[in-house]
C-alpha cells in the first residue's frame, strides 16, 4: 500500500486490490492467480467476520492469519507476499451495549488483530452506541478512533509497521437495500473535515508517527450496487473529491463496494486516485455462477440417485435457517426465491460453510473429477471463452477458480493498466 501511495503521489495511476471475503474457494483462486506475479495479495476481514470471539467465520484474528497462510502455502504462494487487513475495527459488533463496554472490546480487538500480523487497519468508530444518537458527533468518531490506534501502536512487535485507514462514509455492507438513488458523493469539506478532527485528536494522544500512517480515507465516490442495478462511477461527480486528495501528498482514498464495476470504470477509479479497491459480494457471486453451473453440468452426467442436488440443498437450508437472509429480501415467494440464487447481494455465501451445504459441494465436485465434459457441455454451462480455454484437461476446481479469476482480472488492469498476456485468460470486451 506504500508504494501504491507513492506512486499515486508521482501521478502515476497505480492501485491495489482489497479482497473482503473468508471464501477459501476465493482465496485460493486469488493467490493463484497472482502467484506469477511479483505482487503482493491483500486479504481482508471485518470485525464481524472475525474478532477475539470468533466471529461468524469462528476466527480469531490469529487464526485468520494460519488459515490464510495455509492456502498460501498450499498453492505455493510466498507468504511474504500476503497481506492481511482488519475492516471496519471498532464497535460495530457491540454497537447495542454501552460505550464503556463496547469500546473497550474494541480496543481489544484492534490490539489482537495487530499482534496477528495484520498490518492494513481501517479504523470505524462512527456507530451509535447503547443510549447515543446517531449519527454521531463527527469530533466524538475522531477522538474514538484515535483511541483504537493508540491500541494498536501498543500491540505492534519490533519492526512492524501499521498502516491506517480512516473515514467512515461507506456503502451498506453487501449492496444497498433502499435503492440507489439515495447514494450521495461525499462532500469535499466533510472529507477535510475528517482528516482534520483525526490529525487533531492523533496529536492530543501523542500518536503524531501514527498519524503519518494514515494513508487512506474512506469516502462515498458513487459507486454501489443493489439486488439487481449497478451505480457505475461518474468521474464528473468526484472532481472536488479529486481536487481535495490532490492537495495532500501521502494520502489516496479507498472505496468500498466496487464489486460489478465494468473495469473501465475500475480504472477511471484509480486514476482519480481512488487506489485502494475493495471488492467482496461479486468474488463469492462469480463463485456461485460456477457451482450452479457445475450443477447443471452434474444433471447432465451423473445418475440421479449419485448427484448432489446441490441447488436443492442450499435452498432448503436457506429456507430452514432464514437469519442471513430474510429482512434483505422483500417481495412475493417467486421473487425472493430468485433474491436467494441470483442477488448481487449474494447472501447465499453465508450458507457455504454450513455443513450440509458443504458436503453437497464436495459431493458435487467428487462427481466430476471422475468425468469429462464435452465441450459443448462446458461451452452451455460456463460459456463459448470457457470451452475455448481447454488447454488443460477439465477439472470441476479449475472451472471455480476462474470464475473467480475473471474479476481479479478487471481489478488488475485496474491497478495496473495492463491487461493478461497471451499466456493467462482473459475475459472477453
Amino acid at each position: 500500500m506504500k508504494e501504491v501511495i507513492a506512486a499515486q503521489g508521482r501521478g502515476e495511476a497505480q492501485g491495489i486490490c482489497s479482497l473482503c471475503t473468508a471464501h477459501p474457494l476465493v482465496i485460493r483462486a486469488a493467490l493463484e492467480a497472482a502467484r506469477d506475479d511479483d505482487a503482493p495479495v491483500l486479504i481482508e476481514a471485518t470485525a464481524n467476520q472475525v474478532n477475539q470471539f470468533g466471529g461468524y467465520t469462528g476466527m480469531t484474528p490469529a487464526a485468520f492469519r494460519t488459515f490464510v497462510e495455509g492456502l498460501a502455502d498450499a498453492v505455493g504462494f510466498p507468504r511474504r507476499r500476503v497481506r492481511l487487513g482488519g475492516d471496519h475495527l471498532g464497535p460495530t459488533v457491540w454497537r447495542s451495549r454501552p460505550a464503556e463496554e463496547a469500546l473497550a472490546l474494541s480496543r481489544a480487538l484492534v490490539a489482537e488483530a495487530v499482534a496477528a500480523g495484520f498490518t492494513k487497519i481501517h479504523l470505524d468508530a462512527s456507530m451509535a452506541l447503547a443510549g447515543e444518537c446517531d449519527p454521531l458527533d463527527p469530533a466524538l468518531v475522531a477522538e474514538r478512533a484515535a483511541d483504537l490506534a493508540a491500541a494498536a501502536e501498543a500491540a505492534t512487535r519490533p519492526g512492524q509497521e501499521v498502516l491506517y485507514v480512516i473515514g467512515t462514509e461507506v456503502p451498506v455492507p453487501g449492496g444497498e437495500t433502499e435503492g440507489l438513488s439515495a447514494v450521495r458523493v461525499s462532500a469535499a469539506a466533510d472529507v477535510a473535515e475528517t482528516l482534520d478532527l483525526h490529525r487533531l485528536a492523533f496529536a492530543r494522544r501523542g500518536l503524531h508517527n501514527a498519524f503519518e500512517r494514515v494513508g487512506a480515507v474512506v469516502v462515498q465516490p458513487g459507486v454501489d450496487f443493489d439486488h439487481t442495478g449497478l451505480l457505475p462511477y461518474d468521474p464528473g461527480k468526484t472532481r472536488d473529491l479529486v481536487a481535495l486528495i490532490q492537495g495532500r501528498p501521502g494520502l489516496v482514498y479507498e472505496a468500498h463496494s466496487t464489486d460489478f464495476q465494468s473495469r473501465e470504470a475500475l480504472r477511471a477509479l484509480v486514476e482519480d486516485r481512488f487506489a485502494i479497491l475493495k471488492v467482496g459480494p461479486a468474488l463469492t457471486y462469480a463463485l456461485r455462477e460456477g457451482l450452479f453451473a457445475l450443477a447443471a453440468m452434474e444433471d447432465e452426467l451423473i445418475p440421479i440417485e449419485r448427484r448432489s442436488c446441490l441447488r436443492a440443498v442450499v435452498e432448503r437450508i436457506m429456507l430452514e435457517e432464514p437469519e442471513a437472509w430474510a429482512r434483505y429480501y422483500a417481495g412475493a415467494p417467486g421473487q425472493r426465491r430468485l433474491l436467494r440464487a441470483y442477488s448481487q447481494s449474494d447472501r447465499i455465501r453465508y450458507y457455504w460453510t454450513h455443513p450440509e451445504v458443504a458436503a453437497a459441494v464436495e459431493r458435487l465436485l467428487a462427481n466430476l473429477a471422475q468425468v469429462s465434459p464435452s465441450e459443448g457441455l462446458i461451452r452451455q454451462f460456463a460459456g463459448l471463452e470457457r470451452a475455448r480455454l481447454g488447454r488443460t484437461p477439465f477439472s470441476p476446481q479449475a472451472l471455480l477458480a476462474d470464475k473467480v479469476r475473471q474479476v481479479l482480472e478487471d481489478y488488475r488492469f485496474a491497478c495496473t493498466g495492463v491487461a493478461e498476456g497471451e499466456g493467462g485468460w482473459r475475459r472477453a470486451g
